[in-house]
């Protein structure tokens, strides 16, 4: 009989296993509680590496042996694949080459609203040479400031963004900074009144308006609290929605990792046709949020989508200005158009 209970266990710890590790082979991948679980799947490799050793642990006693040794298989494969996925998204580079010519830098920053200055962003965002910057949670006064700041550095901006409502939340608001250098820029209509928007936050979605250029998504869905599972999951639906052409570049908080968007590609993309440019340059395993976190433990949930106009040559995730008051940390990638 203890037999026959050790064999259930093993059989439902392997299949929890395999849920957290491969959740999209069970269509579990935006699905609560599992959907927070995999957001930091560095933290469940170790709480696997752990199990791992206290069940080598517990094998010492010979009657529970078999069980124990059974079960540290389990958890060492779990480890393993867990580690093997993060390390193949990327485990991160320090810095960009030198930007060329035709090279676009974008850079998306979740500042919190008010908790960074808009010194801080427009000093990081010149050092970066950005020429698209989407800033989520920033209101269009704080965009503008950042935008004035960047002026006085010698780095003109145009800004743009979208709205919901005036009730002084920060996160109801997203803005988009682009350099005249990429030519006049106009949010869309369907952003601006919400008519077709991320349910919750805003996102902007911003078009040249001579046509000649990419299309620019500064991206916002909303967090995948319980109560919000649904409005979560129709925001990467409607993110995915945006990457139906050739020339498009997405960047902002999807509060979703890479396990997330499991399904929601086209075409071979990752997300609609767009592909995450920190994954494609070492990057896609970094945490981005929270900052209280390391970055090795934290959950990469902002990202720089491009489509197939576009190939990112280079990211990096900024560790240096965790204590700037956000509690996310600003993404930077070098895109090089494909001729």
């Amino acid at each position: 009989m203890l037999r026959v209970l050790g064999i259930l266990l093993t059989v439902v710890c392997a299949i929890v296993t395999a849920i957290l590790t491969w959740p999209s082979l069970f269509r579990l991948e935006r699905t609560f509680p599992i959907a927070q679980i995999i957001s930091f799947r560095s933290l469940v490799a170790v709480v696997f590496g752990v199990l791992l050793v206290l069940l080598l642990l517990l094998a010492i006693a010979r009657p529970l042996r078999l069980l124990a040794l059974s079960l540290a298989a389990v958890a060492l494969i779990g480890g393993i694949a867990n580690v093997a996925m993060v390390a193949g998204r990327g485990l991160g580079t320090e810095a960009l080459p030198a930007k060329g010519a035709s090279d676009l830098r974008v850079m998306t920053w979740n500042t919190a609203g008010s908790a960074t200055s808009p010194d801080a962003v427009a000093q990081m965002a010149v050092a970066m040479q950005a020429d698209i910057i989407t800033l989520p949670e920033t209101t269009i006064s704080t965009g503008e400031q950042v935008a004035i700041a960047m002026r006085d550095l010698g780095h003109p901006m145009w800004a743009y963004h979208a709205e919901y409502g005036t009730d002084g939340w920060d996160a109801r608001s997203t803005t988009l900074l682009i350099s005249p250098d990429l030519g006049d820029y106009s949010v869309i209509a369907s952003s601006q009144d919400g008519s077709s928007n991320t349910s919750t936050v805003p996102s902007a979605v911003a078009m040249p308006v001579d046509g000649t250029g990419p299309t620019v998504v500064a991206a916002h869905a909303v967090a995948p609290r319980q109560s919000y599972m649904q409005h979560w999951r129709d925001d990467l639906q409607w993110l995915a929605d945006q990457c139906a052409n050739a020339d498009v570049i997405m960047a902002g908080d999807f509060n979703a990792t890479l396990d997330h968007m499991s399904g929601l590609g086209l075409d071979g993309g990752t997300l609609g046709q767009c592909h995450d440019a920190a994954a494609d340059t070492g990057n896609g395993g970094i945490g981005t949020w929270p900052t209280d976190f390391p970055a090795m433990a934290g959950a990469p949930i902002d990202h720089v989508m491009v489509s197939s106009k576009w190939r990112a040559s280079a990211s990096v995730v900024l560790r240096t200005l965790d204590g700037s008051g956000s509690d996310h940390r600003p993404l930077v990638v070098q895109l090089t158009p494909v001729d």
